[in-house]
């Protein structure tokens, strides 16, 4: 079976960190978000898996070739030279997804979180014999979002409303597709919209039909569903009592630390922390709703919540980090510093406070 993960563009909703990789090798939970979701795919039998690329496309191969091997899967990429939206991709594509086997194959897009549950949409695919799957989600405020009504016993997508003002549905589309390879045939070369264009002409013919995706979903694109994200996913970590969740006196609710970090004596860490390679926390330091990402020294006293700490940066004594604030990489925050959600650009020193949230460049 085969699989096409749509990464696109340039992340911009994800700077600062995208400025120094691109968004699918973020890392969230302690690996790259697209690394979640190549495992899943593996899990259940796919072989090959091709990514939709229009930016940096060998930085992405270089850095997935060590997982190529360690998962024993084919990674290739399908560069755009122009950006082809969510339809183009699969046509450009085609002839890496089209194989003798007539089998469907997988369409997710690269900045979705959830528990994947791919195994059920096969069993779903294969049971109402139509031309395509969707998986819904969902929301409380589907006011936001492209509606998919559906016809409740049979789950078969009646139609679309992109951001209703009146209640009709709270399922809403949660970027994960299973195709038959059919459903190339409609799609031409060029600039096109898989959920405006292609799957309302399928769903007018009754082939298309929706799966409500069992657990949590987020789209992790932007810095506060990031940190949403991370709470789900590690709420359902401890739902499945994965032994990956730290446990200790200084340790409240669910906390994620890599085996090679170091903590400190009288911290207090959690709920909802991400710890990666390398770090070290020094003694006394409180961290919360954040994550901290590869090579990060957290220096005595520091108190984070709510924020992102970009790979290799410092955060000093007594400095307080706090309300979305996200430091790029190689950020030096200094002693007794304080951050009210700034933005901070790679490679930068911060020796005053920022005391609103803005950007420094």
């Amino acid at each position: 079976m085969k699989a096409l993960i749509l990464v696109g563009g340039f992340g911009t909703r994800l700077r600062p960190l995208t400025l120094s990789v691109p968004k699918p090798l973020v890392d969230f939970a302690n690996k790259p978000m697209i690394l979640h979701q190549i495992e899943a795919l593996k899990a259940i039998g796919v072989t090959e898996v091709v990514l939709a690329i229009n930016y940096q496309p060998e930085v992405m191969l270089n850095f997935l070739k060590d997982f190529e091997s360690k998962l024993a899967i084919k990674i290739t990429c399908s560069q755009e030279t122009e950006p082809l939206g969510t339809a183009g991709p699969l046509a450009l594509a085609r002839d890496k997804l089209i194989d003798d086997s007539g089998e469907p194959f997988f369409v997710l897009n690269s900045d979705v979180i959830s528990e994947y549950p791919l195994k059920e949409m096969i069993a779903f695919h294969k049971s109402h014999g139509g031309e395509a799957s969707i998986m819904v989600t969902k929301v409380d405020e589907p006011s936001k979002y492209g509606v998919v009504v559906t016809e409740e016993s049979s789950g078969k997508v009646e139609r679309f409303v992109e951001k209703p003002k009146i209640f009709v549905g709270n399922k809403i589309n949660a970027g994960i597709y299973l195709l038959n390879p059919s459903v190339l045939d409609r799609i031409e070369l060029r600039p096109t919209s898989i959920e405006k264009e292609i799957f309302p002409k399928i769903a007018a013919e009754k082939k298309l039909f929706a799966m409500v995706l069992p657990g949590f979903w987020m789209d992790i694109g932007q810095p506060r569903d990031y940190i949403t994200g991370l709470r789900l996913y590690l709420d359902s970590l401890r739902k499945k009592s994965s032994p990956k969740l730290a446990s200790g006196a200084h340790i409240i609710g669910n906390v994620l630390v890599d085996e090679s970090a170091k903590i400190g004596e009288g911290c207090l860490i959690g709920p909802d922390v991400a710890i990666g390679p390398g770090c070290v926390v020094e003694s006394g330091v409180r961290l919360s709703r954040c994550t901290v990402m590869r090579g990060v020294r957290i220096k005595k006293h520091a108190c984070i919540s709510s924020s992102i700490i970009g790979w290799h940066s410092t955060v000093g004594q007594w400095a307080r980090v706090e309300n979305m604030t996200i430091l790029g990489e190689d950020v030096h925050v200094g002693d007794e510093i304080y951050s009210n959600g700034g933005v901070v650009l790679p490679h930068k020193e911060i020796k005053s406070s920022i005391l609103k949230p803005e950007i420094v460049m």
